[in-house]
């Protein structure tokens, strides 16, 4: 086991007093530069690991932690982040940490701006927030931080220098994985890029993944492929995608940017058309047409674990003072029928 050091025997090895170990690791007051080096000296030679835990728990200060996101009931693509929510607060409960959770509508920019507002009449210490809306967002982190709020952002990333850090995975380079599975299954042809139900120009999330998906085809040259562009809203999905596929019957291959494939899936199974199909995240409805064969390839962005570390990495920082990159990025999953039951709860 490893040996347990006092201050007081830091001092000793160290020759100098107790109160100045204190001083060094505490990192208050005036300390010698001859002194400073003693003790880092035998501090590096013990590897010394201060007991950060016991030192919190002496701190009776609460902790307010908000999570502000869309509201799963809404868009079922949010609904693991429940579970990783229930992890995180029971990991730091014990550390008087209180995790709030408030939701919006993701299809409301009011709706996002209200309960933004009401998250900062809290006063909490920390924020962890999915950018959905690229203008609103902006404004709101920076008036967290007005407000002295550290704010974390997960799911797709946004420039702020107010943010302290960003969990989720490389949209840009999602984009070309997806790009890669048509190629592979295609060979040629034509292939849409389907965005869902949201406001693209305001919709950073898939402006990243189309990039990302463009790019591909663009550094290898390949001339094989006809990209188009199609934006989508309900209620208006069946008619738009069935107009659009039979004036472009030579479609060949769908990418959908949102997690709602099953949709576009849905269309393409009554009209009995042979295309295949890229989209995101294991939705009941998308493993459905995953295992039916209408869906290709599914890309799991792993909400559970984004909203976790998102948390627990900002409360390490708040707690423990504990340096974090700025940035943490999950591998990029590829799920098909053959693999899917293995990512499943």
């Amino acid at each position: 086991m490893t040996e347990k050091y006092t201050i007081k025997d830091i001092a000793k090895l160290a020759g100098v007093s107790k109160g100045t170990v204190d001083r060094v690791l505490h990192k208050r007051g005036k300390v010698s530069k001859i002194a400073l080096d003693k003790v880092t000296k035998i501090l590096n030679e013990i590897d010394y690991k201060p007991n950060l835990i016991a030192r919190n728990l002496k701190n009776n200060k609460r902790y307010l932690f908000y999570i502000l996101m869309p509201d799963p009931d809404i868009d079922p693509y949010w609904a693991p982040c429940l579970e990783g929510i229930k992890n995180a607060n029971e990991e730091y409960a014990p550390f008087n940490v209180f995790i709030t959770s408030l939701f919006f509508n993701p299809e409301s920019t009011a709706s996002f701006l209200e309960v933004s507002s009401q998250v900062i009449s809290q006063s909490p210490d920390a924020v962890l927030l999915p950018p959905l809306f690229y203008k609103e967002s902006l404004e709101m982190i920076a008036k967290f931080h007005e407000k002295g709020i550290l704010v974390a952002t997960f799911n797709n990333a946004i420039k702020s220098k107010f943010i302290k850090y960003f969990v989720g995975q490389d949209l840009i380079q999602s984009g070309k994985v997806a790009a890669k599975l048509l190629e592979s299954i295609l060979k040629k042809g034509d292939i849409a890029i389907i965005h869902l139900n949201e406001v693209y120009k305001n919709a950073v999330h898939m402006q990243e993944k189309e990039k990302g998906f463009r790019a591909f085809f663009d550094t290898k040259n390949n001339t094989a492929f006809n990209i188009t562009t199609c934006k989508i809203k309900q209620p208006y999905l069946v008619q738009s995608l069935t107009t659009l596929l039979k004036e472009n019957p030579t479609i060949n291959g769908i990418f959908v940017t949102t997690s709602k494939a099953y949709q576009v899936a849905e269309v393409i199974h009554k009209l009995k058309l042979d295309i295949a199909i890229v989209g995101y995240d294991l939705l009941e409805n998308n493993l459905k047409h995953l295992e039916k064969g209408t869906v290709d390839f599914l890309i799991h962005q792993n909400q559970k674990m984004q909203v976790y570390l998102g948390i627990t990495y900002l409360l390490e920082n708040l707690l423990f003072s504990k340096e974090i990159s700025d940035t943490k990025l999950l591998p990029i999953d590829i799920i098909n029928s053959e693999n899917a039951k293995y990512y499943l709860p």
